[in-house]
């Protein structure tokens, strides 16, 4: 059974129309329904109203003996739920065959981060180049790392941040986050200083016409790109090993852990980091709790 083409004209007017989804998303939901369809007609199903449950479970274990993640299961059963569902409203489907599909629970791999003597090490290491080189991108470098690691924002967050979101009296910071909600951020003093000295002395060197209101601006003045940050923290924690390449994550997720290990409640971390939920934020709390253990193990005698 090949993807019939008004299928797939209904059901991506559908997703864009109805549901909104970008052009990214449209095209994964689609290609998650060409790879479920070319799956079950290598078992024989030429017709949809022979589409059984067992079928789909089928397509899903074929995905995962060939080595998909259980992450990618799961996003692909949410997704072949949701044509089901479509499927049987519109008369494609006898009924809604998707609806008992179970996804697999997530896996909650502990996120890498860094120790607060490794961190300090990391900025010490920025802060001897900056005053080495005494350039533009040196300054720049230090201020990013300093405010990622000062606030735990998303590197996404970052590159957004306009000069008018800093609030020096209150050492704040007016973060846009997923879903375009708004919170306001605490920064630590080193952070402030970190931006003052970028602002006055290195971004009027790089800023032109095409900078605008950005915080954070590239070589070329345009407002500084993802990819170059994610370059930046990369060499940054290589200070600490040639082994080591930590991303702007990382330091989101050494932030979250050195706050609750310094005492901060769940709840705040939950507020600093934009979590909708505060499951997303208890992760950190396995993290604290790994680290003692590993702690007590190398440290008493009875462990």
């Amino acid at each position: 059974m090949s993807l019939d083409q008004s299928l797939e004209r209904e059901y991506g007017e559908h997703l864009r129309n109805e549901r909104n989804l970008s052009e990214n998303s449209v095209r994964a939901y689609l290609a998650d329904l060409e790879s479920m369809l070319t799956h079950i007609n290598e078992l024989g199903i030429t017709e949809f109203s022979h589409l059984e449950l067992n079928h789909l479970r089928s397509w899903l274990a074929n995905l995962q003996v060939r080595g998909a993640a259980r992450a990618s299961v799961t996003r692909r059963v949410v997704s072949i739920r949701a044509f089901t569902y479509w499927g049987a409203k519109n008369g494609w489907l006898p009924r809604d065959i998707g609806r008992d599909l179970v996804a697999p629970k997530p896996e909650r791999s502990l996120p890498e981060i860094l120790d607060i003597d490794s961190a300090a090490e990391v900025i010490a290491y920025l802060e001897k180049r900056a005053a080495e080189e005494e350039s533009a991108n040196s300054l720049r470098d230090l201020a990013i790392v300093e405010v990622l690691y000062g606030s735990g924002i998303r590197v996404s967050e970052l590159v957004g941040l306009n000069l008018g979101d800093i609030d020096r009296e209150r050492y704040t910071l007016r973060v846009i986050g997923k879903g375009n909600r708004e919170r306001i951020v605490p920064l630590g003093l080193p952070a402030h200083r970190a931006i003052e000295r970028w602002l006055s002395d290195a971004r009027p060197k790089l800023a032109n016409a095409s900078s605008g209101d950005a915080l954070f601006i590239g070589s070329r003045g345009k407002r500084i790109d993802q990819r170059v940050v994610r370059d930046v923290v990369y060499e940054a924690t290589q200070a600490l090993g040639r082994d080591m390449k930590l991303g702007p994550h990382a330091l989101r997720h050494s932030a979250a852990t050195h706050l609750l290990e310094g005492g901060a409640d769940l709840r705040t971390v939950q507020e600093i980091l934009g979590h909708s939920s505060l499951s997303t934020t208890q992760i950190y709390t396995h993290v604290t709790e790994e680290r003692l253990k590993k702690a007590y193990e190398q440290a008493h005698p009875r462990a």
